[in-house]
């Protein structure tokens, strides 16, 4: 499964299908949807039009100071989310970097709960000592959201040993970005999972910048799906990152070899972010041409999907416009519950410190830091 899109776009969602937007295949072939009903779907549609939205929301607060520290956005990548988490099992682990409020959404993590942890509230995810970065859900095996570039994928390892060690057929999803491909960890993580044999499948999200870099600049190996084809028992491939239907077939095709050959996997998602890496980042005009996010702008993954399920009898107009009416009744909600979510109290900073409490009281603590001036 090759994805070659050398310069595929995307756009925001409109209140309506954009004319002339691409389609993402023929609805005429019969395995053009992998053998999904019309509910299964427009249940993927609907799972892309919440994280846009969300997101878009996301970036509204941010700007009038309701999220403090980084905020990295994932408008434009819904496919690589959706197409990846939606064939999991509830038991299987899901395990990702910093750009993780949608994968955080697509595994069930409510958005009122993602939101309130963007904003520090008690009633996020993380009760509010995460933020943007640490979204984290034990009872969704949803293993964060971790801000060091490529430190989670020696977790992800771990994981899939737990899996192997406890004879369990589940298997570990781990995301990452194009930058992680040059850090010692990446060679250390795929090593251990093909030699290993753990069902761990890896997800680069190639979106073509890392920060401010583009991964052609620094990367000796320039199709980063090569990087795995050192690894005997790990199944290296590319796949178009803006297509949904593409992004899911390759995950299925991995699962079942995870669970049944308890073999690895390392899948390069070609994407594109249509935000700058972070919201102090701006669009375009630094690193970026206009052109450049123009050009991907115009094949959007949700806008293709929503053509594509239209061009096949499977949604009608009335239908995109209803589902994107909810997508942006729970952004609001949101954002309104994250409002009237408090703060942690000031006593919350020396907890979760100590799996057992803090060892002696916060006064004497602070007695030895005054005795240092």
């Amino acid at each position: 499964m090759s994805g070659s899109n050398s310069g595929r776009s995307a756009a925001t969602v409109s209140d309506a299908p954009a004319e002339g937007a691409p389609e993402a295949g023929s609805s005429s072939d019969p395995d053009v949807f992998l053998g999904l009903s019309t509910e299964e779907c427009v249940a993927l549609l609907r799972e892309m039009i919440v994280e846009r939205r969300f997101e878009e929301k996301a970036a509204e607060v941010y700007q009038v100071g309701k999220i403090g520290g980084f905020c990295h956005l994932y408008i434009g990548q819904e496919a690589v989310s959706v197409g990846t988490i939606s064939p999991l099992r509830d038991d299987d682990y899901v395990i990702t970097a910093y750009r993780d409020h949608s994968q955080a959404i697509a595994r069930g993590i409510s958005p009122n709960a993602v939101m309130a942890e963007l904003y520090g509230r008690v009633d996020g995810c993380s009760k509010g000592f995460g933020g943007s970065m640490h979204m984290f859900d034990k009872s969704l095996n949803f293993m964060g959201g971790h801000g060091i570039v490529g430190s989670h994928l020696p977790i992800a390892i771990g994981a899939g040993y737990a899996i192997r060690y406890r004879g369990g057929d589940q298997v570990c999803l781990c995301f990452f970005g194009d930058s992680v491909v040059n850090i010692g960890a990446f060679h250390e993580s795929m090593n251990m999972a093909a030699r290993w044999k753990l069902p761990v499948i890896f997800v680069l999200e190639n979106n073509r910048y890392g920060m401010g870099t583009d991964y052609r600049r620094v990367a000796a190996v320039k199709e980063l799906k090569d990087r795995g084809r050192g690894y005997d028992g790990l199944t290296s491939l590319d796949v178009d990152g803006m297509d949904v239907l593409a992004v899911r077939r390759a995950m299925d095709e991995a699962i079942g070899r995870a669970r049944e050959e308890k073999t690895p996997s390392f899948i390069e998602a070609r994407c594109f972010r249509y935000m700058g890496h972070s919201m102090a980042d701006p669009m375009h005009g630094t690193y970026r041409t206009r052109e450049e996010v123009e050009k991907w702008r115009s094949d959007d993954p949700i806008l293709a999907f929503t053509r594509q399920l239209m061009d096949a009898g499977r949604l009608t107009e009335e239908e995109y416009k209803e589902i994107d009416r909810e997508a942006k009744e729970i952004a609001e909600e949101s954002a309104a519950f994250a409002d009237r979510s408090p703060f942690p109290d000031a006593e919350a900073l020396y907890r979760y410190v100590y799996s057992d409490g803090y060892p002696d009281d916060m006064r004497r603590r602070d007695a030895w830091r005054k005795e240092l001036r």
